[in-house]
């Protein structure tokens, strides 16, 4: 009788390629994938603690399972991920929820085989997180599943200790995997037809393994074949002149750079751990559009960090007029316990953050609709990603990371198609191929 699994993934670009590779390892033991979590014989939550409201997000599903795991008492449910790495969570997860079976974290993730094998031999909940990272595991057969894009850990972990973030406490400190593992990794995916490889990690231009993180991408855009490279998160006191010279050099490199800013606010930046201002981050965006022109910017920003003040805020504000960001991921601080922000005075009312974050994200929204509409009437280069049965359209992204529609009458997905944007719609255009 067939057995199936169901993984349910929180948070960023990492927890997805590791949800891969959890899908890699259940595979491995003959489960078979399923999109129903009360059909599954194991279900897997891949957890993020970044901000609160991922952890609440995740708490509330592992709860809507109790009612099923009693009914189906051989059912395995396991937690892995960022949240039970933290201090004491795995213990909090286990007195909240009992009827967890497994409790594992980001540096055994590798170990979740045998973590299954041994509470199929035991009645009592499994818990094993290791407190050291160890070595990187170049054993992992992921399972992909974005094609046609796919995903390359290049790092793991985090060395800036951003005084807001839970990062290096989960993820450990940075460890780099060796060029020539990176460099066959992506060779291999491109014989195997994927069309976009993005390389990642925590700070991935602070790679430091053989090669320097330009010298690497140069290497891996050499690779022969017609596909696209992405790479994130960048972090800003590490982007370099030598990485926008390899940017501006290969065409298979996107035009497309995120660079989390988080705040325009010298004194924030400061408070924040960043270690660049506000000004050194505007003459690397003016370097990189001194050279690449056309290049998109995308970042990250947070408003109500302690002690924010309006002059912050307003400050903020200005930069983002400045770069005219492209799109912009936007948050509400969110204290982690544990973070030396979480301990600071002046933690911002929530009527006040959430007055900033409105219209933070109307400004953001204001800019990304008019860049949109500078779409109109031009031919565009999508790698086609998916078919979007509501709407009845095929989808894909430009290398700017504007996702365009358009209607055809081939099943195109992982090819390149041109289309002419007639209509445009926030973020998102619509068009129709042309030869």
């Amino acid at each position: 009788m067939d057995k199936f699994y169901h993984i349910v993934t929180y948070g960023c670009q990492m927890n997805v390629h590791e949800s891969e590779k959890i899908a890699g390892i259940l595979s491995g033991m003959g489960y078979k994938s399923c999109d129903d979590p009360e059909k599954a014989d194991i279900v897997v939550f891949n957890t993020c603690c970044i901000r609160e409201n991922a952890e609440n997000h995740a708490f509330g599903n592992i709860g809507m399972l109790k009612k099923l795991k009693r009914v189906r008492k051989d059912m395995i449910i396991a937690v892995g991920g960022c949240l039970p790495q933290q201090m004491n969570k795995a213990e909090n997860l286990h007195e909240k929820f009992p009827y967890v079976d497994i409790i594992f974290g980001t540096h055994n993730l590798h170990n979740l085989k045998e973590l299954i094998e041994k509470k199929l031999n035991s009645k009592k909940t499994v818990i094993e997180i290791e407190d050291s990272e160890g070595e990187i595991c170049e054993e992992d057969r992921p399972l992909r599943t974005s094609y046609p894009n796919a995903w390359v850990n290049i790092m793991y972990g985090c060395n800036n200790f951003c005084s807001y973030c839970i990062v290096p406490y989960v993820r450990g400190r940075e460890r780099s995997r060796q060029s020539a593992k990176i460099i066959e990794e992506v060779k291999g995916l491109v014989r195997e037809g994927y069309k976009e490889i993005t390389l990642l990690g925590q700070n991935v231009n602070s790679y430091k393994g053989d090669l320097t993180f330009p010298q690497l991408l140069e290497e891996v855009a050499k690779t022969e074949g017609k596909f696209r490279i992405r790479f994130m998160t960048s972090h800003p006191k590490d982007f370099s002149p030598e990485l926008i010279d390899v940017m501006a050099k290969y065409p298979k490199i996107c035009n497309c750079l995120h660079l989390p800013v988080q705040s325009g606010s010298d004194s924030i930046l400061k408070a924040m751990n960043r270690r660049y201002t506000s000004g050194q981050y505007l003459e690397k965006v003016a370097l990189l559009k001194s050279r690449i022109p056309d290049c998109a910017i995308t970042t990250d920003l947070i408003v109500g960090f302690p002690g924010e003040t309006d002059e912050d805020f307003n400050v903020t504000m200005d930069l983002v007029k400045k770069v005219n960001f492209a799109s912009a991921f936007t948050f509400v601080y969110s204290k982690r316990q544990g973070t030396k922000a979480a301990e600071m005075p002046d933690q911002i009312p929530e009527e006040v953050s959430k007055s900033r974050i409105m219209q933070l994200v109307d400004l953001v929204n204001s800019q990304t609709r008019a860049l949109s509409q500078t779409y109109i009437g031009k031919t565009v280069e999508i790698l086609c990603e998916d078919y979007d049965d509501k709407r009845k359209l095929y989808l894909g992204r430009d290398e700017y990371g504007r996702m365009g529609y358009f209607p055809s009458e081939q099943n195109v997905i992982g090819q390149f198609v041109n289309i002419k944007v007639e209509h445009a719609n926030g973020v998102s255009l619509t068009g129709n191929i042309v030869v």
